[in-house]
């Protein structure tokens, strides 16, 4: 059977899993279900579990759930999860899942579809999905085989479950390899990708590297989920929020500046994705930067896990949901100051403050439009100016070097015989 067409045909793929649920679990081993499978099927059948079953076990209530989560270590990176790989909005199509190392729910996020779907498997907070509490799934995999595990329809045991498609792995931490719990993301058949399983093992990496911060790894400026008791005395290693002043984006070297007159290095990647920030007070969604920056082949993921990290830098100086700069950051970079000052009329300011190009080693096609655009603001505003002096500093610089239209305006303005319009003429290749 070819394991491709369960993204390929989900539907196909599904019938034939059905097909084959049924003679295995009639006693008729199949190949479509390999063996692991279907011993966790037995086994889970062993302690009682039906294929007709609908109602997982239930541990706790809401109330009692909240108060798990208030003292599990997984509090201090479910925010970071639910930026990377959440998706409550009305189009939302997937539901993310964090358990116990028992496998019983403690937060689920999705959208209000998603939910009702969810609801009525009885997938919510306080529901054991360990083998013994509903039977095989990609939850009880997880904790079993200590590995990223992906069930597809009818590799579930409980016959209601065959419409989902859920990829789980477990988080463990990262100092004394204890289980600390599973992250599940599952959907129907069709929400299904080839890259849901390293976006969710991508995930786990995440999270597991901000157990190890001293903060859990929440961006700076956020509230600290647990008590204050239990915080390190260590120094934290972000910034707090406050600190950020302004962005440079002109030249090769972007960095971040603080207000004590400090200047955190950016890399190129994080530079664009702030310059397009900076660019729309709007904001963007993950998916619109993920075509920006990467065409066709960007996932929102990527996008999330990388601003993730932006925001783990400047903290509360970039918001989510949408992703876009704060309104104490916004217009505050170098090249918003560049447009400020030619709105205000301020041209030799903007001029002397246009000192390169915005991010002059980005090959990125909307980065380059930005650069273009910033380009004609300053030379159209110089051109307009009808100062020979300003045209003379425009052409000196390396973004108004080959600007014929100006050569031709200082020509106009001081006659075509001067040297200075003849130099610049001569640059041209006029």
């Amino acid at each position: 059977m070819d394991y491709g067409l369960r993204f390929s045909d989900p539907a196909k793929y599904a019938r034939a899993l059905r097909r084959a649920h049924e003679l295995v679990i009639s006693g008729v081993p199949r190949p479509e279900i390999p063996d692991v499978l279907a011993d966790s099927w037995r086994r889970s059948m062993a302690l009682g579990i039906s294929p007709d079953q609908h109602s997982p076990r239930h541990l706790h209530d809401a109330a009692e759930v909240l108060e798990l989560r208030r003292e599990h270590r997984l509090q201090q990176v479910m925010p970071a999860l639910d930026e990377l790989l959440a998706d409550s909005s009305s189009s939302g199509r997937h539901l993310l899942v964090l358990t116990d190392a028992s496998g019983e729910i403690l937060w689920r996020v999705g959208s209000p579809e998603v939910l009702r779907r969810a609801d009525r498997l009885e997938f919510f907070e306080g529901a054991d999905w360990s083998e013994a509490g509903i039977g095989t799934n990609a939850i009880s995999e997880a904790l079993v085989t200590g590995r990223p595990v992906q069930l597809f329809s009818a590799e579930h045991l409980v016959r209601t479950h065959h419409e989902w498609a859920c990829t789980a792995a477990p988080i463990t931490d990262p100092v004394t390899g204890r289980l600390l719990g599973v992250l599940d993301v599952s959907g129907p058949l069709d929400t299904l990708t080839a890259d849901t399983l390293r976006m969710v093992r991508c995930a786990v990496r995440v999270a597991e590297s901000l157990l190890v911060a001293p903060d859990g790894g929440k961006p700076a400026g956020a509230p600290s989920p647990v008590r204050a008791s239990r915080q390190s005395p260590r120094r934290q290693s972000v910034r707090p929020a406050a600190a950020v002043e302004s962005l440079e984006l002109l030249g090769d070297r972007p960095a971040a500046v603080f207000r004590d007159g400090s200047r955190m290095p950016l890399t190129l990647r994080r530079a664009e994705i702030l310059a397009l920030l900076d660019s729309r007070h709007q904001g963007w969604s993950a998916e619109e930067l993920a075509y920006e920056l990467h065409g066709d082949a960007g996932t929102p993921v990527a996008i999330r896990t990388e601003m993730f990290r932006v925001r783990s830098l400047l903290g509360e100086a970039v918001e989510s949901n949408p992703y876009r700069l704060a309104a104490g950051l916004a217009g505050s970079s170098d090249s918003g100051r560049v447009l400020r000052l030619l709105h205000e009329g301020r041209v030799s300011d903007a001029l002397q403050a246009y000192r390169a190009p915005l991010l002059s080693r980005s090959g990125v096609l909307s980065v380059q439009m930005l650069r273009d655009q910033l380009d004609l603001a300053v030379g159209s505003a110089v051109r307009s100016s009808d100062d020979a002096g300003l045209l003379v500093r425009w052409l000196s610089t390396d973004m108004g070097a080959s600007d014929f239209t100006a050569v031709e305006e200082l020509g106009r303005l001081v006659g075509r015989g001067d040297p200075r319009y003849l130099a610049f003429l001569a640059s041209c290749g006029g």
